[in-house]
């Protein structure tokens, strides 16, 4: 096989595992509406949404943990043994959701079985990318090394858009009663068979000729976790790599892709075919941007094209969605200018609850004010309303104007589209180039152990919570753009610090050792 293929087989099986890893992960996120009434207690449905959000951020908080474990594994043992674990973990772990009973049928212990599930997941997926992404760049020439790892990048992208794909379908061919009892299983049990497919082709690839001459020296880590965060040079570099770009990335991908899913269909109330249909164009408009970038990067740089990603981010991503309310549901836009919602009260008992539930359940903005004496209640434009009565809001936000649902005949398609699209740029920006850059910062014989605890703590934890987070402020203020100001202020910190203190990495050889690639890094 010419040197050629052979990397075109490691960029593809490589690539076709991490797409399968995310559509395992992106699965329960986007059907994390179903698992509030499934697997959580019933009563409060606000709570029981942000508990089901909870715990798949719990997947996320592991994937660290996940990091150092695999991450050890591969320097000390070999990169493609070590990723063909995480796959195997992920499978199972995803199957077992589609068979797993639900809080009616055995009580507490279906959210602990999910959350367990959840966990396994998380650190399957700690230990993938590091070992996926350095395994393409130590088969790819350091001219193309950046065009090489974008395919991984991209995977992300696609094991989303699959995911939708196959949810979609079966809802559509289910229908929703179906799919909300039974159908939702189906996509979970599909990855089986993704399982298998992933697996063979793995099973094909030859360890990575750079970890193979590093064995043969006998100069392969004995102890990757105190040489990567023993040592204080190094320790720098992980953490200016977390802080200075992975956070910055997590945030801008997971406000682009996912909230930005989560915006359309909870708070503009768009139906979820449209939404699914608006963010699959995107995704399909986005995707080509991911090897444009990591091309790119091969030319000019990896560092200014991540850190302007991060500042064009900070900068628009408000203004962004309040254009995607504009396109998507203008009569919300036109209530909330005409009827503004404010919501008054000395001390938010079990009355008060409801009432910000009844809003925030509607998608509609509102403004409280908190004083001694306050009797409950609140003003919809002119009208005043005490106390909380559902009946009397629901007639007061109808006359109001405020609308149920998106009309569809109302939305602007294109509008939300080029809106979807530039967030999409963004991602596609700090996310393109990253796969490289982190290879490059690290040398061999610690590289995916070093590499992949700041990626997936920038991604796992300031990336991963951010719909619970960005959901809590959004239920706290009643300001359903409250929830941007986080990734806001995390991407203008990356922008920063990034700036300031990391370099180029581009033209660095990955056969360095420790002293040389501290020394040319710093």
């Amino acid at each position: 096989m010419s040197k050629q293929k052979e990397r075109n087989l490691v960029i593809f099986a490589s690539s076709l595992g991490t797409v399968f890893e995310w559509y395992d992960f992106y699965l329960y996120g986007t059907l994390a509406v179903f698992f509030g009434s499934l697997f959580f207690p019933k009563g409060n449905d606000t709570a029981a949404f942000l508990a089901s959000l909870a715990t798949f951020g719990a997947g996320f908080a592991v994937r660290p943990f996940g990091a150092l474990v695999f991450g050890r594994l591969g320097d000390m043992i070999g990169r493609k043994y070590t990723f063909m674990v995480t796959i195997i973990v992920m499978g199972a772990s995803t199957a077992l959701v589609g068979v797993l009973p639900t809080y009616e049928q055995i009580g507490i212990w279906a959210p602990v079985l999910l959350v367990s599930l959840r966990l396994a997941q998380g650190l399957a997926l700690g230990g993938e990318y590091g070992g996926a992404a350095t395994y393409v760049a130590e088969h790819a020439p350091k001219e193309h090394r950046g065009r090489d790892t974008s395919w991984i990048q991209t995977t992300a992208t696609l094991g989303f858009f699959l995911s939708l794909a196959v949810i979609l379908a079966c809802r559509i061919g289910i229908g929703e009663v179906g799919f909300k009892q039974w159908g939702w299983r189906i996509p979970f049990l599909v990855s089986v068979i993704l399982l298998g497919v992933s697996v063979y082709i793995r099973l094909k690839l030859r360890e990575s000729p750079v970890f193979m001459e590093l064995k043969a020296q006998g100069k392969t880590s004995k102890a990757p976790l105190k040489e990567s965060f023993g040592n204080s040079k190094n320790l720098k570099f992980v953490l200016l790599a977390l802080f200075g770009v992975t956070a910055g990335q997590g945030v801008v991908w997971y406000t682009g892709q996912f909230y930005a899913l989560f915006f359309l269909q909870n708070t503009l109330k768009v139906d979820f075919q449209t939404a699914y249909l608006l963010i699959a164009v995107a995704l399909l408009i986005g995707t080509p941007l991911f090897i444009f970038f990591g091309t790119l990067s091969d030319r000019i740089g990896r560092k200014r094209i991540m850190m302007a990603g991060c500042l064009l981010a900070a900068l628009t991503t408000i203004s962004l969605f309040k254009q995607l309310t504009h396109f998507a549901n203008p009569a919300l836009e036109t209530a909330t200018m005409n009827a503004p919602v404010g919501i008054q009260y000395s001390e938010c008992d079990k009355a008060c609850s409801s009432l910000r539930e009844f809003f925030n359940k509607r998608g509609i903005p509102y403004v409280t004010k908190k004083e001694a004496g306050l009797a409950l209640g609140a003003t919809i434009g002119t009208q005043v309303l005490n106390g909380f009565d559902a009946a009397s809001y629901e007639a007061a936000i109808k006359a109001a104007g405020y609308p149920e649902k998106a009309d569809p005949n109302q939305i602007n398609h294109v509008g939300v589209i080029g809106v979807l699209a530039v967030l999409m740029l963004y991602v596609t920006m700090v996310y393109g180039p990253i796969a490289a850059y982190l290879v490059e910062l690290f040398p061999t014989k610690i590289r995916y152990t070093s590499m992949s605890l700041p990626y997936h703590l920038g991604n796992g934890w300031f990336g991963g919570f951010l719909p619970l987070i960005a959901a809590s402020l959004v239920v706290e203020t009643g300001n359903i753009y409250a929830g941007l100001y986080y990734p806001l202020v995390v991407a203008l910190m990356s922008f920063v610090i990034g700036g300031l203190f990391l370099h180029e990495t581009k033209d660095r050889d990955l056969q360095d050792d420790e002293d040389e690639k501290v020394k040319k890094t710093g």
